[in-house]
């Protein structure tokens, strides 16, 4: 029997995630956490956005909920999954209404 106590369980890399941001991942968070790793100023990210640094401002904080559309539209220009930005959009507006769902995407397969 091994009583080696430096081995700690594998987490889920969500769960992880929630932990280390205080909740669950949210699409404010997400262009939060990218501007922060290219440490950039909202106003030059709001500008590689396109949108008005008071927008990303809103945005980051969860005032303002990002459609599907426009979120593929941030990916594209942040060279990121369209599918996470996508889900964590859509997850963010079904939160607002009910929290016992959860969205998960996949990309659709050609006919």
């Amino acid at each position: 029997m091994s009583t080696d106590k430096r081995k700690k369980p594998i987490r889920d890399a969500e769960a992880f995630l929630d932990d280390l941001l205080g909740g669950p991942m949210t699409f404010g968070g997400l262009l939060h956490s990218l501007r922060l790793c290219e440490e950039a100023s909202q106003i030059d990210f709001a500008d590689k956005l396109g949108i008005s640094r008071s927008q990303l401002c809103d945005i980051e904080k969860g005032r303002k909920l990002v459609s599907p559309k426009k979120a593929i539209e941030y990916a594209r220009i942040l060279k990121n999954s369209e599918i996470l930005f996508v889900q964590t959009a859509l997850q963010d507006q079904l939160n607002q209404v009910c929290k016992p769902y959860v969205v998960k995407l996949e990309k659709k397969r050609a006919a």
